[in-house]
């Protein structure tokens, strides 16, 4: 099996196992640049074509990439050559990094320099409904229920089902919005979903014309989503069914940028 009929192979397992478009993207690329590297067809790839590859590819790479490499290559091989070349590589401890957090006036700022009605109404949702980027963009109109101001992602992560709110003071402004594009499938495009580039430049773009000095990504938006509802008060197994995390050690991550709670804690001095 050669490099070309091989990651056209990967591409379809990877399809039938219904990974999300992220995983698609990234195993494809981190296998592409593993033959481009080593310069071997498929079946010739060892563990130490692997290893220099590595070592040479992903020296300055985080943890997690290095690990999501090693994940592609695995799945790719162990799936079509029943061969796994990433056996007895030792995967590097995860760097668990507090996320970056707006504020509730930065958010403000965010919705107000958006450009285009569309832009807003995606920024708005993202925030007022904590859900993913690739969420996002293959929601349809008969997954809202307007009257109870909630919706539901369809076949999200995992392959799960799960509820979400968002915002009333978005309910007639959608509503609008979707009845000037009837032929649209998609609530934001008309045959295909919106690329997760797409809205990636749409919070970038949007967040230098607010002058606000973060890194600031789609991601961000359910990160500020989940900790403004810490802050007020909201049962965190609430905010893990919101978020779809399978397990509540992912959401407790909040607990650690909750402003709000720590400034609450009474100081031990105080109390001597």
């Amino acid at each position: 099996m050669n490099t070309q009929h091989f990651l056209k192979n990967l591409e379809t397992e990877i399809k039938i196992a219904k990974l999300s478009p992220y995983t698609l993207r990234n195993y494809l690329d981190f296998n592409k640049q593993l033959f481009k590297h080593s310069n071997k067809q498929p079946t010739d790839i060892n563990q130490q074509d692997v290893k220099y590859f590595l070592a040479d590819k992903m020296q300055d790479r985080a943890p997690s990439s290095v690990i999501l490499g090693l994940a592609a290559i695995k799945f790719a091989f162990t799936s079509l050559i029943q061969k796994d070349p990433t056996a007895g590589i030792k995967r590097p401890k995860n760097q668990k990094k507090i996320p970056i957090v707006l504020t509730k006036q930065e958010v403000q700022e965010l919705l107000k320099s958006a450009q285009t009605l569309k832009s807003k109404l995606i920024l708005q949702l993202l925030y007022s409904s904590g859900l993913r980027v690739s969420e996002i963009v293959k929601l349809q109109s008969t997954n809202i229920d307007f009257t109870e101001n909630t919706g539901w992602v369809r076949d999200g992560k995992g392959g799960k089902d799960r509820m979400f709110i968002f915002s009333s003071k978005l309910t007639k402004k959608l509503e609008k919005f979707i009845k000037m594009h009837p032929e649209w499938k998609y609530i934001f495009s008309p045959i295909k979903p919106l690329t997760t580039r797409n809205i990636q430049k749409i919070v970038q773009r949007t967040t230098q014309i607010a002058g606000i000095d973060k890194e600031v990504h789609p991601h961000t938006l359910r990160h500020s989503f989940a900790t403004h509802l810490l802050d007020a008060g909201v049962d965190i197994r609430k905010i893990q069914a919101l978020l779809g995390h399978a397990s509540i050690a992912t959401t407790q991550i909040y607990t650690h940028i909750s402003s709000t709670q720590l400034k609450n804690i009474k100081n031990p001095l105080d109390s001597l």
